[in-house]
């Protein structure tokens, strides 16, 4: 019930709250790259106050703002004011439990997504969401964390790398997309990883932990289905690109982009299926052992019921008993016992129930 609470944490909070009202907790870093075609159209300016950039002014054509965290509302409103974003497109920046989706607005198209990536010391998945902003000439990214996920596509921009500087905003909005897919592959195999020691597990031994450890894939592999499927039809909104935001050459890569996205549907959805398998060969492992056991303690009991029909005949009080008198009587009787021991158990070695 507590991973429950926290999965609806963020929509509880903002229930009954007027549209538009921002509201966050956290730290916030704003880091603006400034570029253009030519090898030293380049500028990196880093703010931590408004008062930084109240009188700031454009340098290159082209300019991406990245903001890690969503604490400092003041520095999101000034953003906003500058860049003209609606009021409710700030409210779903800061609120991040939102789907990932594309709206279209005025003079800009808006974009949330949602990276993944797997925590190995915490052996669970972890989540963020990415709000894109894609302008005529300009890109606005907001991030929860700072995760270095961007990191690689700075240092393109800066040694001038591929075909980022060349192209206008629509490719550097393309690069972030492709970057945030890549992320889900390397969480499938993790995710894969673990499914394999799973199936180990549930081949060697019988713990109900392992169940539990099922569970929690499960209910992490629904969430990458709500992640990767809406994101699909993103991409595919994209393509199409009615507003006219993406130039035909970055529409090519788009669909690569897309290509990706559905190939990680496929890879999900067949480790899905793995994982539901897995609930159900536990449960028959389960029942197989129980079966055994139950089988094993059967043959025990057949092989004693002889000996003890043996030994009850001859527990009789009656006095004209001819073997009671009998000198060898005892090692007589304990001889037919182990003989019927030995040829009942052979029989079921033969048969393989033991």
């Amino acid at each position: 019930m507590a991973r429950k609470r926290r999965l609806m944490a963020g929509v509880s909070t903002k229930a009954g709250k007027p549209p538009g009202q921002l509201e966050y907790a956290g730290e916030t870093l704003a880091t603006l790259i400034e570029y253009g075609p030519g090898d030293a159209d380049l500028k990196e300016t880093r703010f931590t106050s408004l008062a930084q950039g109240e009188g700031f002014q454009p340098t290159f054509p082209i300019m991406w703002l990245n903001v890690h965290g969503l604490g400092d509302v003041e520095l999101l409103r000034e953003v906003g004011r500058r860049f003209r974003l609606h009021p409710l497109t700030l409210e779903d920046i800061l609120n991040t439990s939102q789907r990932t989706k594309v709206e279209t607005y005025e003079h800009y198209l808006y974009i949330v997504a949602k990276l993944a990536r797997y925590d190995e010391a915490g052996d669970c998945l972890v989540t963020e969401q990415i709000s894109i902003v894609l302008g005529r000439g300009w890109v606005l990214t907001f991030q929860e964390y700072p995760t270095g996920t961007f990191a690689e596509l700075r240092e393109r921009l800066r040694k001038g790398a591929g075909q980022v500087r060349k192209l206008g905003a629509d490719y550097l909005v393309y690069a972030l997309l492709d970057k945030i897919v890549d992320r889900y592959f390397g969480v499938l195999e993790a995710l894969g990883e673990r499914i394999e020691a799973l199936e180990d597990m549930v081949m060697a031994r019988s713990d109900p932990e392992i169940l539990t450890r099922v569970h929690a894939i499960r209910r992490e592999m629904l969430y990458l289905r709500r992640a990767l499927w809406p994101l699909r039809e993103v991409l595919n909104g994209l393509q199409r690109d009615d507003a006219d935001y993406f130039g035909a050459e970055t529409q090519l890569y788009l669909r690569d982009v897309y290509d990706h996205a559905v190939h990680l549907i496929e890879a999900q959805e067949m480790l899905r299926d793995l994982v539901g398998g897995l609930t159900d060969f536990y449960m028959s492992n389960q029942g197989n052992r129980l079966n055994r056991e139950m089988r094993f303690l059967t043959v025990i009991a057949t092989i004693f019921m002889p000996l003890t029909f043996v030994a009850g005949v001859y527990g009789m009080n009656f006095e004209y008993m001819p073997e009671l008198k009998w000198h060898y009587g005892y090692f007589a009787s304990l001889g037919l016992m182990a003989a019927i021991a030995c040829v009942m158990g052979l029989f079921f070695w033969r048969r393989r129930w033991l």
